[in-house]
């Protein structure tokens, strides 16, 4: 997917040599060792990302969600399981269940926190360098960008330094106003600790 004219790709190194990287595209098209999917909790596909992830890869994805769903129940909100990418180019694909927003007073900001966190671990447990990460919950589930930017870009900022493998840390975002909310987050996150 061409970048609209108004972005570019920004890339902000982190100090200890693994970095953000922000851009417009298409999740499913990424080369990197993983990408997330902001699934939903019976992980059979969806609308939005979780259904362009599931078309994009095809039955083996579908099969091993299955596979999963049977031996552990329906996903809760804020964990994260790992599959093959099947026909993706990416090589895996980590699926986890963003919070549905009801304003904020039902620990949203923290279950979308254990998204990042809990998919990072499992990346780094995976021998994963390269991560992409969509804008979680932010379509159908209701969350506000600009807080689901904050919560996102301080959470994998402050998980960076405890991985092993991973290196890149991308955002995959959808359109130029949901790009614009995690550059300004991270900008932000990283003024506040110093780092730019």
């Amino acid at each position: 997917m061409p970048q609209p004219e108004n972005t570019e790709v920004v890339r902000l190194g982190l100090g200890n040599e693994s970095s953000l990287v922000f851009l417009v595209g298409d999740i499913t098209r990424e080369t990197c060792d993983a990408i997330v999917n902001a699934a939903n909790s019976s992980l059979l596909g969806g609308g939005g990302v979780d259904g362009a992830i599931h078309r994009a890869g095809g039955a083996a994805i579908l099969e091993e969600c299955k596979s999963i769903v049977q031996r552990i129940g329906r996903l809760p909100a804020g964990e994260a399981v790992i599959t093959t990418a099947g026909k993706l180019p990416s090589k895996h694909v980590i699926h986890t269940v963003g919070p549905v927003w009801y304003g904020g007073d039902r620990n949203e900001p923290e279950t979308l926190a254990n998204c990042y966190r809990n998919s990072l671990a499992l990346a780094d447990q995976h021998g994963v360098n390269s991560i992409a990460f969509p804008s979680i919950s932010t379509g159908a589930f209701g969350y506000p960008t600009d807080k689901a930017s904050n919560v996102a870009v301080t959470t994998v900022i402050r998980e960076a330094p405890k991985l092993r493998r991973v290196q890149e840390v991308r955002f995959i975002l959808f359109d130029s106003r949901t790009y614009k909310h995690y550059v300004n987050a991270a900008h932000e996150v990283l003024r506040q600790a110093g780092k730019t």
